[in-house]
Formats: C-alpha cells, sequence, structure tokens
C-alpha cells in the first residue's frame, strides 16, 4: 500500500486512490460531533448560498459552517464541537460549508473513494482502509484557512500513515502540544464566542469516535458526508 501526503485544495485535487480529506480544527471533527449529537444526514458544500438553498430541500435541517472562523450570517451554528454538543440533532439534516475542509471534499474528483477524517475518528479510518487495502491512499491537510500548513492536520495525516504501515506509535504528547502552537488560537479570551478553549479539546479527543464518513458526490454537485459505524 503506497501512501502519500499532500495539502491543501490543490493538494485534493491531486489526490487519487482512497483520499482521506483531513480537517481536524474543526470542520471534520464537527461532523463526527454532529452524528454524535444524533444527525441523520450530513450535507458538505462549499458555498454558503448552496448552503442556503439546500435548507430549503430539507425542512428538518440547520445551517453549520464558517467564514474566517466565526459563523456565517443567517446559520444556525459555527464551525464549532462546542456548539454541536450542546445541541439536539435528533433526526435533524445537517447542512456544513467551511473554508478548508468541504473544500477539500468538493475537489477531490479523482479520487476513487473519499472520506472526511479528523483526530476523533482516525483509528476507525485506519481501520477501514486496511481493511479494504487498497494500492494507494492519499491523505490531504487541508490546512489552517486551506492555505498554511497546520501541524494538526499534518499530524493527523501521520498519525493514519503510521497506522497503515503498522508501526504503532504514542501521539498524545504530540497532540497535547498542539495547545502551544496551532491550538493556541482556541485560548484567545478574543476568540471565546466563535472558537472556545473546549473546542480545541474536543477535536483533540483521539479515537472517541468509531465510524468513518464517507463521501459520496450528489447529482447537486455537493457531497453527502456517509456515517458507517465499524
Amino acid at each position: 500500500m503506497k501512501v502519500e501526503i499532500l495539502e491543501f485544495v490543490e493538494g485534493a485535487k491531486k489526490a487519487k486512490g482512497v483520499t482521506v480529506i483531513i480537517d481536524v480544527f474543526r470542520a471534520f471533527s464537527t461532523a463526527c460531533y454532529a452524528y454524535g449529537s444524533g444527525a441523520v444526514r450530513l450535507i458538505a458544500t462549499a458555498d454558503a448560498e448552496k448552503a442556503f438553498d439546500l435548507k430549503k430541500s430539507y425542512h428538518h435541517s440547520v445551517l453549520t459552517g464558517e467564514r474566517d472562523e466565526k459563523k456565517i450570517k443567517g446559520f444556525d451554528f459555527g464551525n464549532s464541537p462546542t456548539e454541536i454538543i450542546k445541541s439536539d440533532l435528533q433526526g435533524m439534516t445537517v447542512i456544513l460549508t467551511t473554508t478548508a475542509g468541504t473544500n477539500g471534499l468538493i475537489n477531490a474528483e479523482k479520487a476513487n473513494v473519499v472520506f472526511a477524517g479528523s483526530f476523533v475518528n482516525c483509528g476507525a479510518v485506519v481501520k477501514y482502509i486496511k481493511a479494504i487495502d487498497p494500492p494507494l491512499v492519499s491523505l490531504v491537510a487541508m490546512g489552517y484557512r486551506a492555505t498554511i500548513s497546520a501541524a494538526e492536520d499534518l499530524l493527523c495525516a501521520e498519525m493514519i500513515r503510521a497506522g497503515l504501515n503498522d508501526e504503532p506509535k504514542d501521539y498524545q504528547s504530540a497532540i497535547s502540544d498542539l495547545r502551544h502552537g496551532a491550538g493556541k488560537r482556541f485560548f484567545d479570551p478574543a476568540n471565546l464566542d466563535f472558537s472556545p478553549p473546549t473546542d480545541f479539546f474536543l477535536c483533540t479527543m483521539a479515537d472517541r469516535f468509531d465510524f468513518i464518513l464517507k463521501g459520496e458526490k450528489r447529482l447537486d454537485g455537493n457531497i453527502d458526508l456517509v456515517k458507517i459505524d465499524l
């Protein structure tokens, strides 16, 4: 099994084989928590206007996402696991759009199959990919705002690669150290309303969920992120 690590939207466009789009802070952590809070469907879109259009088609739905890290005007939630776990999403469709993660999903057009990855379901991603044993795996670290390398996404990619190569390592210390680097923005009082410290801790709970999120292209060009329990 060949495993390659790519970055940003450009990397998503190049990705082939089994592809994992990684966005730890916070898109695909938020997506996992949405399913954990009872959501029955999650639709990813790259465009806020498309999100509003989708909401018209799904009566029991909520809009979740961000631009410049902040909740989009008219949305129900920001891109925040903290907001999600406080909410009862039983039976709801969640429509998600973010700067990095959902753009990666939409642009992975050369991939054979696409998954969304983060720390919280990293182990499940490894387990599933090992079971299907593909010849090529592309791991795409989407980065901060899809333009700057993000330590958390690259670390998650390395964790997945190590797991696929049967190279067990203890990454807990490296994850904790993110608090003083890539994750320090969660502890800035100025960001408290839209990016609270609890988001950092929720996003860094490795293997909290034993399911994967598989991307399935829709006729409208958006992506259904389908929950598959392991």
